[in-house]
């Protein structure tokens, strides 16, 4: 009786172990997390804040023990913000460097094009992606890829819904629209096109302009001709600092609202003191006060080089958001069981920040607040 008791622990035991060991990206000692990013070129910024705060935050977690005695080890590969090297690196993480996972992605076209053709079908779920297009939030029921896009941020509808009560409540009704002209722009002016329709507003102009450009002449030309009140820019910090400039060479001065995508550290650096009055919508906590747990908790990580950003807190956000997940996954590590523990994660919060999922919902959160460019650059809430 003892030796078939024995015999049964031990095909427990071995069949756990062969269980987590045919799983891609995960040994009895690591677990491998996949990202893709620009680290390069006009938008390599943006990715090169999350890595740092990422890799940092992984280092805490090893330096505890890791998550049930594993290592997260981080593979991050430089996608320029381009979709078809986006949707590149994401084969090569799944295929290749055999991610258990996917982190911190970041664009509305790279993102969705890379879950409706490769992770979505691979069943690899991704953690946080820097675009609050709709296209990425769609319910399973509607696009089964969806199962495995997890949400951290609010979306452009939240955004731009917050901006437009904010110019209405100011009194002003001409509003035009600078956008990009992809993915991103194209989910941004939607969004600012349903909630000037809930006060029977329209834009009154509109511009755009090209992915990674700022060839923004045409696009000054169109709106600067409806002499709006105010513009809402969804626009990236290059592009939106060249419309900026031209602008106020037009002899125009509307009111200037722009997305959180921009890189509000980005744009104060670029423009200058011709940042100031600028609008920003911010869909994380503020980083440089530490009022709230989840903020300080952030802080530590950066303590040494003191540069917090929004960008450094929504990659932090964004890897305390797997990391919970894969903590309530258990030893036994599978894709489905991180998916399954995700969702679990309904109203979970960080000290200031909720995350919230569900069997049928990747929103993840709603947190949206308005923050303006004051005296000296200083971001002002």
């Amino acid at each position: 009786m003892r030796v078939l008791k024995w015999l049964a622990s031990v095909g427990a035991i071995v069949f756990s172990a062969v269980s987590w060991a045919n799983e891609p990206g995960v040994t009895d000692t690591t677990i491998t997390i996949g990202m893709s990013a620009p680290f390069s070129g006009p938008n390599g910024a943006y990715g090169l804040e999350m890595r740092q705060t990422i890799q940092s935050y992984f280092a805490q977690v090893n330096k505890m023990g890791g998550i049930n005695g594993r290592k997260l080890d981080l593979v991050a590969l430089d996608d320029g913000y381009e979709t078809e090297k986006t949707v590149a690196n994401t084969k090569a993480l799944v295929k290749d460097k055999n991610a258990f996972a996917l982190l911190a992605y970041y664009g509305s076209s790279p993102t969705t094009e890379a879950m409706n053709n490769v992770f979505g079908p691979a069943g690899v779920p991704l953690i946080g992606t820097i675009s609050g297009a709709s296209t990425l939030r769609e319910p399973i029921s509607a696009n089964p890829n969806s199962r495995y896009m997890f949400n951290v941020r609010a979306s452009y509808a939240d955004e731009t819904d917050a901006i437009v009560n904010q110019l209405i409540s100011l009194g002003l009704k001409s509003i035009a629209v600078f956008y990009q002209n992809d993915g991103f722009g194209k989910s941004g002016l939607e969004g600012v096109t349903t909630a000037l329709k809930k006060h029977n507003l329209a834009p009154s102009a509109v511009g755009t302009v090209e992915r990674n450009s700022t060839e923004v002449g045409k696009a000054i030309e169109a709106i600067a001709k409806a002499n709006p009140q105010a513009v809402i820019m969804v626009t990236l910090y290059k592009p939106t600092a060249a419309f900026v400039k031209g602008m106020k060479k037009a002899g125009q001065n509307p009111m200037l609202m722009t997305l959180s995508p921009v890189g509000t550290e980005q744009l104060v650096q670029e423009l200058g003191p011709e940042a100031r009055g600028i609008g920003i919508s911010q869909v994380v906590p503020y980083p440089w006060n530490d009022a709230t747990l989840v903020v300080r908790d952030y802080q530590k990580l950066s303590v040494k080089s003191g540069n917090y950003s929004y960008y450094g807190m929504e990659g932090y956000l964004m890897a305390r958001t797997l990391v919970e997940g894969l903590k309530r996954s258990g030893k036994d590590l599978s894709r489905d069981k991180l998916v399954t523990s995700l969702e679990s994660m309904n109203g979970v919060d960080f000290g200031g920040y909720r995350i919230g999922y569900s069997a049928n919902s990747r929103v993840g959160s709603r947190f949206v607040e308005l923050t303006v460019v004051g005296p000296g650059g200083k971001i002002l809430k």
